[in-house]
């Protein structure tokens, strides 16, 4: 064991520095990670200790070798390096610095390492743009090779050069090795292309001529060898990795009617190494509080400090937050017209459920954010709660997830459990949150009434007030805050009476009525047994029902509220009519008041 105070005074030791990728805020968490390490371990540390935390600080590229003062690189919150204010920035760091537009930096240009043994510096040749395209295509590529005379065909196979050589793309053709140098670069996917060669991944470009050269759009993982072969999971991440990329920036959704290609969308990063690459590609695109925390859990992992129980906790909770898509909270504009419709098609009456969500969106456009509050929609069971809050997540473009709170009987199930307990787990919320892969969603918490306050941690249901409130979640288990702004809350509830006033508070209450019988008769005819229908693919001549039949039918589930029965039993004359379609060889059955009776009641 070695008594230690600094962690700059260790790197010095070990001829190390930090690099310049490192900003204030970022070496200021380093240091209080290090000095909690240090506190936890009685202020000294093993060998094996130090060099798990050396490996992992290196890994992630907060540190490297090198002589001198171990801070000279880092850079200021928001602004260039030491370095970086007397030359340009270092290859493939995501700086926000780049050479000027149509310039290309040479060796000559590039400070060098002190020491006659030193290697050259790499060689930057492109410039760096910056878009908010939501899609790559021949009009917004990821980056553009050089590439004249035209040679380049749509498709080519290669590899990146390693960045701390020279920033450019090699591949074979007759026989011969050629290289091309990357004229401009996506911001967005500048530590991608850095990942890429430094780790020698066979790639196929899909690109087009331009004006400026070849301009790449799609960028899949191959084997070189055989020239065909697509490598299933290096090209699983790689997809994974772009999809984040391009949906870093708003707009975030694909155009309507287009759909992503080659995108595993749920595919679940469980290793450390996919990790601790996909985070040093995609770290960029998670909020700051969030992509410190990974450095300290992948830290802590490396380290010998926690019981193999936790580290199996801090790697299964950095895996949840990797697989969730962060995103912006600025929301587009929504047409009210197309949500009306939506609303039309889904919904029928509730008219002034219909008139409080053309509202949302109304408001959604001109602020760009969400409301403050939810939607919290009481009424009896069967009159399209549910369905309600399942449109204006179609509305909204968001995908949705779903608590029941009927089978919640602990808070501890929505906050989750500290690590320290071997049986340790994430609440219900946070799960939530993974499954939907994604940080702006649809909330729907069902049966809010039905929670069950009668254990000594009083109402489950009160854990969901600091998701509401929105301004951030925080769960035992994860141990950090997750931001809420852009998640939209709608609650379900049967007997409003029962909820606690500190909720009813934070959402818009909505009191939906039963239906009349003729509005029953009106949702059965136009709603329930079309859909019946189409789920059976049967075409509406195999089935009629007369009108006589849908009042008898009305009539026999009169003391139920809702339509749900009404769809049951479309379901069940349906399957009817086909049985004596099928058995009688007819092409089609229609049914009277009598019929429905004797099938309905049998």
């Amino acid at each position: 064991m070695k008594p230690f105070t600094t962690f700059e005074e260790i790197l010095q030791a070990n001829g190390m520095r930090y690099t310049s990728k490192v900003t204030a805020s970022e070496l200021s968490n380093l240091r209080s990670f290090w000095e909690t390490l240090l506190r936890d371990q009685s202020g000294s540390l093993s060998d094996a200790d130090l060099d798990g935390v050396l490996s992992s600080y290196t890994t992630l590229g907060f540190i490297e070798k090198g002589e001198g003062d171990p801070t000279a690189q880092v850079r200021p919150e928001g602004g260039a390096s030491r370095k970086e204010n007397a030359a340009e920035s270092a290859p493939f760091e995501g700086s926000t610095s780049a050479p000027a537009e149509g310039s290309h930096a040479s060796a000559e240009s590039r400070p060098q390492s002190a020491g006659k043994d030193a290697a050259p510096a790499p060689v930057i040749t492109y410039t760096i743009e910056r878009s908010d395209a939501h899609h790559a295509d021949e009009n917004h590529p990821i980056l553009i090779l050089e590439d004249m005379p035209h040679v380049l065909p749509h498709h080519q196979n290669g590899a990146f050069t390693n960045p701390d050589r020279r920033s450019s793309f090699e591949y074979t053709a007759g026989g011969r090795l050629h290289s091309c140098d990357i004229l401009m670069l996506d911001r967005r996917f500048i530590r991608l292309v850095q990942w890429l060669g430094k780790s020698h991944i066979g790639v196929r470009l899909s690109g087009i001529p331009c004006r400026r050269g070849y301009a790449v759009y799609k960028i899949r993982a191959v084997d070189i060898n055989s020239n065909q072969s697509i490598e299933t999971a290096n090209n699983d991440f790689l997809q994974l990795s772009i999809q984040r990329l391009l949906a870093s920036n708003p707009p975030e959704d694909l155009p309507e009617g287009e759909e992503a290609e080659n995108i595993p969308q749920d595919m679940l990063l469980t290793d450390m190494p996919s990790m601790v690459d996909f985070l040093e590609i995609t770290g960029e695109t998670l909020p700051r509080n969030i992509l410190n925390w990974c450095h300290r859990n992948i830290a802590l992992i490396n380290t010998n400090t926690i019981s193999p129980e936790e580290k199996r906790h801090a790697q299964r909770a950095l895996s949840m937050m990797l697989h969730i898509r962060w995103k912006d909270t600025y929301f587009e504009s929504i047409d009210p017209d197309k949500a009306r419709r939506i609303l039309n098609e889904e919904l029928y009456g509730l008219e002034k459920v219909k008139q409080r969500v053309i509202e949302t969106i109304i408001q959604i456009n001109r602020t760009h954010t969400l409301p403050s509050y939810g939607l919290l929609l009481c009424g009896p069971a069967g009159t399209g709660k549910s369905q309600i809050a399942y449109a204006v997540a179609k509305i909204l473009r968001l995908p949705w997830t779903s608590l029941d709170m009927s089978a919640i009987h602990d808070s501890e199930a929505l906050t989750g459990s500290p690590r320290v307990y071997a049986n340790a787990k994430p609440g219900k919320i946070m799960e939530a949150f993974s499954q939907a892969g994604a940080s702006n969603l649809v909330f729907i918490i069902n049966e809010l009434d039905k929670s069950d306050a009668r254990g000594s941690s009083g109402n489950p249901a009160d854990a969901l007030l600091t998701l509401l409130d929105g301004l951030g979640y925080t769960d035992n288990y994860i141990e950090c805050t997750i931001p809420t702004q852009g998640v939209y809350p709608i609650a379900t509830a049967n007997d409003k009476s029962r909820i606690s006033d500190p909720l009813l508070t934070r959402f818009a209450v909505i009191d939906i009525p039963d239906y009349t019988h003729d509005e029953k008769k009106i949702i059965f005819k136009k709603y329930s047994l079309p859909k019946v229908l189409r789920k059976m693919e049967m075409d509406k001549d195999e089935c009629v029902i007369r009108d006589s039949a849908v009042d008898a039918i009305i009539d026999l589930y009169s003391d139920m509220p809702g339509v749900r029965d009404l769809e049951q039993a479309a379901e069940h004359l349906a399957a009817n009519a086909l049985f004596q379609i099928e058995t009688k060889h007819l092409a089609g059955v229609t049914f009277n008041a009598d019929d429905v009776r004797s099938i309905l009641l049998s």
